[in-house]
């Protein structure tokens, strides 16, 4: 099928397996996206959300920053359900290059079915024809939005998945920092823990939707594994001294983290079953936030061990120890991208904040953000968009305000994260 438009990714090469994927034109040379102009219709139908879900779309594409809806008023055609064949030279008129059309209807049980149509205006063809059946209708918003962005684009979906992250209140000199979670596009919205407890740094595992985050109790910080699904919550370990970080490995059974022994912090691997730990990392420096590659075999980290934060990769054994950032300042908060060819980090240079991304062994390094102070990155399922913290600058009698933000792979599309007040520390779901 003949392609829209072609990728153009600057240092990112990306090759869909399917040979009929229609390929979007990004310039990222100038720094700017020319979005793909796309028509959502009227939705048919029997079910009152059907508009709403409409809606939904529209916000996920848009938001990815790759698809630009046109509006209902320029329409020249007037579709009203999912039957209705377009006439393409009223929609090539508008300069519409792609058209949805649908039907959403009730069905026995509370379920909902979307039947849906995507067009390609210049060919003249239906590229999409399919239905989703749900008991949510977001859900439904969310999965029809994923199969139009990764047809259009040739990318996996993102949209179908969850934000977990720290939400903040009080002063600096009393801060509340308790868990709570949101559907990618901030609906949803819910918070997990009460704030009894200081609570730091939820990570999603990969492959299911639990967490695993820290608490302090009692001024003892405490590992736990907590099951959205279930709801049941899981002491992992208590440590005697400062615990950071804990992730999952690849397939979900035990968790790496960084716990100071002995005044210096070394990476350590914990058994989830049995909570036995095994200590990965050696010597005098201080070792931390590791992040394993999607394949399990190596890990990234951070270290003093040079001389100043710095980010190295190792394999998941210790050995192999090797330094890959080579930039002027210091680095930390390394995370393996979902593709593994990317790894994403916090840069500090000249009293200012970056994100960035490099390739694992260093070279190809971009900076995507700059600030008072980002920190803390956070990749999507399909490994294009970016989320991270960002705090604004302060005052000597109050602290800047720190919320979430997002950035695109190319380094546009900067957004700032919808949440219902400060917010902090964000990790991405797996897809739902």
């Amino acid at each position: 099928m003949k392609h829209l438009y072609t990728i153009l990714l600057l240092l990112i090469t990306f090759i869909p397996s399917h040979a009929h994927a229609e390929i979007l034109k990004i310039d990222i040379t100038k720094g700017s996206v020319s979005p793909l102009p796309i028509a959502i219709t009227h939705f048919g139908g029997n079910n009152s959300f059907a508009q709403d879900i409409a809606g939904v779309i529209k916000n996920d594409l848009q938001s990815s920053g790759l698809f630009n809806a046109v509006d209902p008023k320029a329409f020249i055609q007037k579709i009203n359900n999912g039957t209705t064949e377009p006439h393409f030279a009223d929609w090539r008129k508008i300069d519409t290059q792609a058209i949805i059309t649908a039907d959403v209807e009730n069905m026995s049980g509370g379920k909902i079915k979307i039947t849906f149509s995507l067009y390609d205006v210049f060919s003249s063809k239906k590229i999409i024809y399919k239905y989703f059946i749900h008991n949510n209708w977001r859900r439904l918003a969310h999965k029809v939005a994923d199969e139009i962005y990764s047809r259009l684009t040739g990318e996996d979906p993102y949209f179908d998945s969850r934000i977990i992250y720290i939400a903040e209140s009080g002063n600096w000199k009393k801060r509340t920092k308790r868990l709570a979670i949101m559907d990618q596009d901030g609906a949803n919205h819910q918070f997990l823990t009460n704030g009894k407890y200081l609570e730091l740094t939820p990570r999603f595992d990969k492959k299911s939707q639990r967490i695993i985050y820290m608490a302090y109790y009692n001024n003892r910080p405490r590992v736990y594994l907590y099951d959205l699904q279930t709801g049941k919550e899981k002491l992992l370990g208590s440590f005697k001294n400062m615990t950071f970080s804990p992730r999952f490995s690849p397939d979900g059974r035990s968790a790496i983290l960084s716990a100071a022994m002995d005044g210096k912090s070394k990476i350590y691997s914990l058994d989830l079953n049995s909570g036995a730990h095994k200590q990965i990392s050696w010597g005098s420096s201080i070792d931390t936030s590791p992040s394993y590659s999607p394949d399990g075999k190596r890990i990234t980290f951070n270290s003093d061990r040079g001389g100043s934060q710095q980010i190295y990769v190792m394999d998941k054994d210790g050995n192999n120890v090797k330094r890959i950032s080579l930039g002027k300042g210091s680095y930390a908060t390394p995370v393996w991208s979902p593709r593994g060819d990317l790894i994403a980090f916090t840069r500090m240079y000249n009293g200012k904040f970056y994100i960035g991304v490099m390739r694992p062994d260093g070279s190809g390094e971009r900076l995507l953000t700059e600030s008072y102070l980002d920190e803390g990155p956070t990749w999507s399922p399909n490994g294009r968009v970016i989320m991270f913290t960002r705090q604004s600058r302060g005052s000597k009698t109050q602290q800047g305000k720190t919320y979430l933000y997002s950035i695109d792979l190319t380094g546009y599309n900067e957004r700032k994260i919808k949440t219902p007040g400060e917010a902090s520390d964000p990790a991405w779901s797996p897809l739902l």
